[in-house]
């Protein structure tokens, strides 16, 4: 593809302080806050909170151990004495499982992590499985469209709302869950064949390898960077034609579930192509429709790009910025509450055959509606516009951040 009449997208340049600032926050972060990535990115889980565990839950399959309280100081919280009887077991672990009813104190449960433990005290611990010992099960029930199968892919349009991979927070649940029960032999491939993930809130297309042969091809051509992959986003801005956003990403010193664009440890090489596919106005403000194709796949990718130049996603719920929000009278796009993002084309060579094969999915109903109340369309088939306008010029946006996104 010839790409020569694209420019990058810029925004507005940052005071040098503030640069200072972020990059003292980023060196304090990154020493004090190290979280491992994902080696393919384009996924996160965005509320890493898992709810609290109930007596229900305990599992009762272990032989239980008793332990005799002798040494601690009086009145010692049961969750330290714990940690100094069992140091093989983290004691974030071991509080939930107190929490969950798998700690008995003189026969009786726990009545909470702060309980005050004294000499002479008889503990009986249930030792209960780590939830991810527990995630790669199959699960009746969890919903999602196949567009395409053989025995060698599948083809999956993901709905908004289902996280792709267990993880903490969403331990069950999740597609995979859903495609060990429809495909158990799925089992014997690594990660259930899972080779590339979609934010939690994020629709649309994924391919799922069926075997190992087919995982390790498709995982090539991920990293060969030859599986073509389109968005469409409406964001709020008024977007140029076509141009590209080259910038790294990495972890936000402000926000452990955030990323932003920055340079320095831990970040990592991202491209973002972008094209407008049509714009309109609504309460005052210019709407864009885009269409988007990654040259990487980082976690957050078109988010944080697009959000770093100026053109935030309409209903983003992590990166919406104050100039995000609509007023009341816009109706449905006011409403709209998850990031306006969808994988609406897949473009690979298939592994067992090696020809070119594409697939399109339209938009979820919500989406759809937000699109039709905003009058643009059609929705039903793919865009051309990475195909057309090939010798467009466009202009210089003026310098480009470099630290973070757009001002929160």
């Amino acid at each position: 593809m010839d790409c020569s009449h694209e420019q990058p997208l810029k925004a507005t340049a940052v005071q040098s302080r503030e640069i200072f600032v972020r990059r003292t926050k980023l060196l304090e972060f990154m020493t004090t806050k190290k979280q491992p990535e994902n080696q393919l990115g384009d996924y996160i889980c965005e509320e890493p909170v898992q709810a609290p565990e109930s007596e229900d839950d305990v599992d009762n399959t272990a032989e239980p151990d008793v332990y005799e309280i002798e040494g601690f100081p009086v009145g010692e919280r049961l969750d330290k004495v714990l940690a100094v009887l069992i140091p093989s077991v983290s004691r974030a672990r071991l509080q939930k499982w107190i929490e969950a009813g798998a700690v008995l104190v003189n026969g009786e449960p726990a009545s909470g992590v702060r309980m005050k433990v004294a000499d002479g005290d008889e503990l009986i611990v249930t030792p209960q499985p780590a939830p991810e010992d527990t995630a790669y099960v199959a699960e009746d029930g969890i919903d999602f469209e196949v567009l395409y199968e053989d025995e060698d892919i599948i083809v999956v349009n993901k709905p908004a709302g289902l996280v792709v991979h267990p993880a903490a927070g969403h331990w069950n649940g999740t597609l995979l869950n859903g495609l060990l029960f429809r495909y158990p032999e799925l089992t014997r491939v690594s990660r259930a064949g899972i080779v590339h993930r979609l934010d939690k809130e994020t629709s649309g297309l994924m391919v799922v390898a069926r075997n190992e042969a087919s995982r390790t091809d498709l995982v090539r051509q991920l990293q060969a960077r030859t599986v073509g992959r389109e968005y469409w986003a409406i964001v709020l801005g008024l977007a140029p034609e076509a141009g590209y956003v080259d910038r790294s990403i990495g972890r936000d010193p402000r926000s452990p579930i955030k990323f932003c664009c920055r340079g320095g440890q831990g970040s990592r090489p991202a491209k973002t192509r972008v094209r407008l596919v049509d714009s309109t106005r609504i309460a005052g403000r210019m709407v864009s429709w885009v269409a988007c194709r990654l040259e990487t796949g980082r976690t957050h990718q078109i988010r944080v790009h697009l959000t770093s130049v100026g053109l935030p996603l309409l209903g983003d719920p992590l990166y919406r910025t104050n100039a995000s929000a609509l007023p009341e009278e816009a109706g449905v796009a006011a409403a709209f509450n998850r990031q306006a993002l969808h994988a609406s084309r897949l473009i690979l060579k298939h592994p067992g055959t090696g020809e070119t094969c594409e697939w399109f999915a339209a938009p979820p109903q919500d989406m759809c509606e937000l699109m039709e109340a905003l009058d643009f369309g059609p929705i039903d088939e793919p865009v051309t516009v990475f195909e057309e306008n090939a010798a467009l010029q466009m202009p210089d946006f003026g310098p480009m951040v470099y630290e973070g996104e757009a001002d929160d």
